[in-house]
């Protein structure tokens, strides 16, 4: 076990790694010029100069990486070109606010969502089978900004219930956020939850005609006990990596969402850096998307092996056969 997490780990950082070199060489590559966007088309040529000098532009691209990458290391994300505050503050307050819509929907899309797939499987070809299956492929079709714009329409506008959008931008307070939470949550949730229950779904129905499932029942079991301890832990397996994959996804995907609700997030930092040319910030975005990444990932492969031990056993196995072929 503890090899496996070290060897995911390793795998994790040089994952990040190669992210970070990607990341800082596809902005440097970018069209432009940094300084002059800065300062304006009626700067002097002695004022561009001196704002590349003061920016690093006009070093070596890769001291330039080097110089970044260990600042990263140490937590020094920089410094925003545009509003000269660490870029650290500036993005961690912003993610702050995303983990705030986040963590509930992964929370209740998860649930839900495994939850709709079980009975789906269980009830095959019923009604109910019917009807989650319809509104999955119903929310699978209509993207993000058309079913945020639904919810506002009917629960801000028909149905005054929550505001429709954080008017305090990014000095909103916590008091100010918690009303305006929920309908991003909503849209989110309906947004992953449609992915998730159709891998549930299939997974389930697999592991119910496998022969252990029908071992069991002929044992005495009962069929709610067959799919509690053994279809459903079995049923997960295929469907944690989807699950981490939406976690990800969740990550990049509530820069519409956010843009629509005016919700001072990751997402809307995103699209005012890009506006803005705050290559600082957006490195620093990728990045900790990147970082949520892997640890989704790794999240996923260890409650793998702790729902199915011989994941850990077939690990160690593998790990002692290369032991000796290596001796």
């Amino acid at each position: 076990m503890a090899t496996f997490i070290l060897r995911r780990l390793l795998t994790g950082l040089v994952t990040l790694l190669i992210a970070s070199f990607l990341v800082y060489f596809a902005t440097a590559a970018l069209p432009g010029d940094v300084a002059q966007q800065l300062l304006g088309q009626d700067a002097t040529e002695e004022a561009v100069a001196a704002m590349r000098e003061e920016l690093g532009i006009e070093q070596s691209v890769w001291l330039g990486y080097l110089s970044w990458l260990g600042g990263i290391i140490t937590g020094d994300f920089g410094t925003s070109l545009v509003s000269q505050e660490p870029v650290s503050e500036i993005v961690f307050g912003a993610f702050g606010n995303t983990l705030l819509i986040a963590v509930p929907a992964i929370l209740i899309g998860v649930v839900l969502s495994v939850l709709l797939g079980v009975i789906a499987a269980v009830r095959r070809g019923r009604a109910a089978d019917s009807g989650i299956s319809v509104g999955t492929l119903v929310a699978m079709s209509i993207p993000e900004f058309v079913i945020a714009t639904l919810l506002v329409l009917i629960f801000a506008i028909a149905l005054p219930v929550f505001p429709a959008v954080v008017l305090s931008g990014s000095e909103a307070t916590l008091g100010e956020l918690l009303p305006a939470i929920w309908l991003p949550i909503i849209t989110l949730v309906l947004a992953m939850a449609a992915y998730i229950v159709r891998a549930t779904r299939s997974s389930t129905i697999d592991m119910m005609a496998g022969e252990f499932a029908r071992t069991a029942e002929l044992k005495g079991l009962r069929r709610r006990q067959v799919l509690t301890r053994h279809v459903v832990p079995n049923a997960l397996l295929p469907v944690l990596p989807v699950i981490a994959i939406n976690i990800a996804w969740l990550m990049g995907g509530v820069v519409v969402v956010e843009s629509i609700f005016n919700y001072p997030g990751m997402g809307a930092l995103m699209i005012e850096s890009v506006s803005t040319r705050d290559l600082p910030v957006l490195q620093a975005i990728a990045i900790i998307t990147a970082v949520v990444y892997v640890l989704a990932n790794l999240a996923a492969d260890l409650l793998s092996m702790i729902i199915d031990p011989r994941q850990r056993r077939t690990s160690g196995t593998v790990s002692a056969k290369t032991t000796e072929e290596a001796a």
